[in-house]
């Protein structure tokens, strides 16, 4: 007689959680019901402002629902709290540790949180060392950490109490694909020990290697169960279209306008198809591309965006975006539109960057990749000019800026990471401000404010503060803001970090817009199906430069038997872990 199954972790029963009183309040969380199992990782997936941390923390104990009852571990949660949270351990989605403290005090300070004696502890921090690889940093202070050491030290302190429940919210966002891929070798050796685990992520593909998923969208369980069956919605409706050299993006966007086609996203050279149900597969031809769409086993994204899609149709309008009205196209540069020769970079006796040289032409979308902590950020930023090189040289849009930085300046577009307009202002207003920084007239100036009003939907919420938008407006506006003064070059520093992927798609329409206009676009992401957008992508790592090509250039490097058609991210990993093994020998 098969052994019974354990009983569920964790049991939703129609919780709803709203914030804010009357008709103004906002349902977080509506009516969800779902079981957790132990021994598994369940996905929460959904697009920011979903309901995913809101449920994390209900699950803690560090909210209370206001409907419906959730029972973690045998538990109430809302009227046992402490004996709920000694058997979880919880990694919020911002760095929650002590920048000024070191690995070690911090784990001492997790250890005195969580009342282990001086035995337990040493035992504790001697097996979590070992297996999150962080014992040789355990003097650094956390704050001097790559953004992944930092993830695998939060993920130490949770895995401290050996919770039964681990509560992980998006633990990976902006971690490098390796970073990625040992978390991952670190949650599924937990769960193989029988801790539920709850991992809250923005990647799709890693919504793809849970066992089991809860799918929310404006805090509503729009699906769940297992991510191969929810996969199957979509079978015999993605195809792969392969198209001329130079020419993806406008394929890309007919793709996307076909009335047949729920989806078109740029893979490499190719171009992936999600067809709606029902729908004759286009003549691939008559779409731009060459030959006929061949068929590729359906994806978790494409079952997602075409769940989404689906329920909410005004929202697929966003992967055809084309702004009328689009800037005119730059002036032509002389030679090439970015050019970084031996660019160097120290801070004290650390060397960031090494010797790193590459060109980008004008027009090119140029995808500059690397583990956190390879010095992409140091020459991302030298680059735009925001930081000085210690040796080396680099000119953007024909202007060197070791000489002329202002000038390069008034040709440059810049978006950063984390949104940097001024959240008390309205959108027009800085809209204004930005227009006035770049020095345009006043006839000007109100000619580019109308246009991004119009070209980017912001009209609607115009008067609002920037701060109070949702995060696909932020992006929004923070890339027309970027774009006002017409640059020839655009510097995009992980755009659409944490933007839902029918927003992102709208994004990258818009750059392959400009890229067809000769605006030349170079951008850091540690999405890799972003990085398929980019003409060709330069690979750092230890400051020095090790691989550079297009994106099917580095794929068929590692082609073989085993892996006969490897992702970016193979591609990615495998360039990493060569250069590991190069230096270890």
């Amino acid at each position: 007689m098969a052994p019974a199954a354990p009983p569920p972790a964790v049991v939703l029963d129609a919780v709803t959680k709203r914030f804010g009183k009357g008709p103004q309040a906002t349902i977080a969380l509506d009516h969800v019901s779902a079981e957790i199992r132990p021994g598994e990782i369940t996905g929460l997936v959904g697009p920011d402002g979903a309901g995913k941390t809101t449920l994390l923390r209900l699950i803690a104990g560090l909210l209370t629902p206001d409907d419906g009852k959730i029972t973690v571990l045998g538990h109430d949660s809302a009227n046992a709290v402490t004996a709920v949270q000694q058997d979880i351990g919880y990694m919020p989605q911002r760095f929650g540790l002590y920048e000024d403290l070191t690995v070690a005090e911090n784990l001492r300070l997790y250890a005195d949180m969580h009342g282990l004696d001086e035995a337990a502890r040493q035992e504790r921090f001697h097996t979590l060392l070992a297996f999150t690889a962080l014992g040789p940093f355990v003097e650094r202070l956390a704050g001097k950490l790559s953004g992944g050491m930092k993830q695998k030290l939060g993920l130490a302190c949770a895995l401290l109490p050996r919770p039964r429940l681990l509560l992980l919210d998006e633990p990976s966002a902006g971690v490098d694909p390796a970073s990625r891929r040992e978390l991952w070798r670190i949650v599924r050796t937990m769960a193989g020990e029988g801790v539920a685990v709850m991992w809250s992520t923005a990647y799709l593909d890693e919504a793809e290697r849970c066992d089991s998923f809860l799918l929310f969208d404006n805090g509503r369980l729009l699906a769940s169960g297992s991510p191969a069956e929810f996969s199957q919605r979509v079978e015999n409706r993605t195809f792969l279209l392969a198209v001329p050299s130079g020419s993806k993006h406008s394929v890309q966007r007919r793709a996307a306008a076909d009335p047949a086609v729920a989806d078109a996203i740029i893979q490499g050279e190719r171009i992936r198809l999600v067809l709606k149900a029902g729908a004759a597969l286009p003549d691939g031809p008559a779409l731009g591309g060459s030959g006929a769409p061949q068929p590729v086993r359906p994806r978790f994204e494409d079952a997602f965006v075409s769940l989404l899609q689906g329920r909410t149709p005004e929202r697929a309008e966003a992967r055809t975006a084309r702004p009328p009205g689009e800037p005119s196209a730059a002036a032509p540069v002389d030679g090439a539109a970015i050019e970084a020769r031996d660019l160097t970079r120290d801070f004290g006796a650390f060397r960031a960057v090494d010797d790193v040289t590459f060109t980008v032409s004008p027009g090119e979308v140029f995808g500059l990749l690397g583990p956190n902590g390879a010095g992409k950020s140091t020459t991302f930023r030298m680059l735009c000019g925001l930081l000085e090189p210690s040796s080396g040289s680099a000119r953007v849009a024909g202007v060197d800026l070791g000489t002329a930085r202002a000038a390069a300046r008034e040709r440059i577009g810049y978006m950063s990471q984390r949104f940097s307009l001024y959240g008390e202002l309205s959108v027009r207003d800085n809209l204004d401000f930005f227009s006035g920084v770049y020095g345009l007239d006043r006839a000007r100036r109100r000619q580019r404010i109308e246009w991004a009003l119009e070209s980017f939907e912001l009209g609607p919420v115009a008067r609002q503060t920037s701060g109070s938008l949702p995060l696909g407006f932020k992006q929004r506006l923070a890339l027309s803001c970027a774009l006002l003064h017409e640059p020839k070059v655009l510097f995009l520093d992980e755009p659409t970090s944490g933007v839902d992927p029918l927003m992102r798609r709208e994004f990258w329409a818009r750059i392959g817009a400009l890229a067809e206009r000769r605006v030349t676009v170079l951008v850091t992401s540690h999405f890799m199906d972003e990085a398929e957008y980019c003409d060709r992508l330069a690979i750092v790592y230890g400051g020095r430069m090790i691989a550079l090509g297009s994106p099917d250039d580095l794929k068929r490097r590692f082609v073989s038997d085993a892996l006969p058609d490897p992702t970016l991210e193979d591609a990615f990993v495998g360039l990493i872990e060569a250069q590991g093994t190069q230096v270890a020998s």
